[in-house]
């Protein structure tokens, strides 16, 4: 299993790491709420390979200029040559910190903050302090839109999966890899979504084995906050 490793920081954004990347999000009413989800658009981001991978890649803006994806989502940084992706616009990117899917699938990384649309340099995210619990409503939000879930106890999972605790339901309508899970109710980000979880069973009429998704699993919020570099409020 290959380890996640640490990638150096120019001077400038370890300064703003330790001056802090985050600003806690707001709380709103129920009455704002539709509202207040549409907004979280305005975190999601894609991310593109070089080459551009076929597939779409799904980031979520932290603040000040950082971004966090799922690690296999960008693949081998060296080689892939990162890329955030806003509203058709490439940015390159500064690797900060990349894991890998077998260990801490996250990599975090950085653009020059005044390359930024003003729109985006001025909104930061927030860590949920608390850890999902069974049936907890959430959204998961791409650029394309946002969808509505709810987190699965992992006692549902089929044995050999419920070391991931951290899963929601509705796998055909929600975000993929990179994208961001949000606490419908504080909108703070609960985690990054890293896969999906499937069983196997045979059709008793063809015989065949079939593949059904159940689940998707998401990097939580405390491997997140554990994963970032030092100093980094939260």
């Amino acid at each position: 299993m290959s380890k996640p490793k640490n990638v150096v920081v120019t001077s400038r954004i370890a300064r703003l790491l330790v001056a802090g990347m985050f600003a806690s999000t707001a709380f709103v009413g129920p009455a704002a709420a539709q509202d207040f989800n549409d907004s979280l658009l305005a975190y999601a981001v894609n991310i593109h390979r070089t080459p551009q991978q076929s597939w779409p890649g799904y980031g979520i803006y932290l603040g000040r200029g950082f971004f966090l994806t799922a690690a296999h989502v960008v693949g081998r940084a060296w080689l892939s040559w990162p890329k955030v992706v806003i509203a058709g616009q490439e940015y390159p990117t500064q690797v900060v910190k990349e894991g890998s899917f077998e260990g801490t699938d996250l990599t975090l990384l950085a653009v020059e903050q005044n390359l930024l649309p003003i729109r985006l340099r001025l909104r930061r995210s927030s860590l949920c302090d608390t850890p999902p619990l069974p049936g907890q409503r959430v959204v998961t939000v791409v650029p394309e839109g946002i969808a509505q879930s709810r987190i699965l106890s992992a006692d549902r999972l089929p044995e050999g999966t419920r070391k991931f605790r951290t899963v929601i339901a509705d796998v055909a309508y929600t975000g993929n890899s990179g994208s961001g899970v949000f606490d419908a109710e504080r909108r703070c980000l609960l985690g990054i979504m890293s896969r999906k979880i499937s069983r196997s069973k045979v059709d008793p009429l063809s015989r065949r084995t079939e593949t059904q998704d159940i689940a998707k699993y998401f990097v939580p919020a405390a491997e997140i906050a554990a994963f970032l570099p030092p100093n980094s409020p939260f």
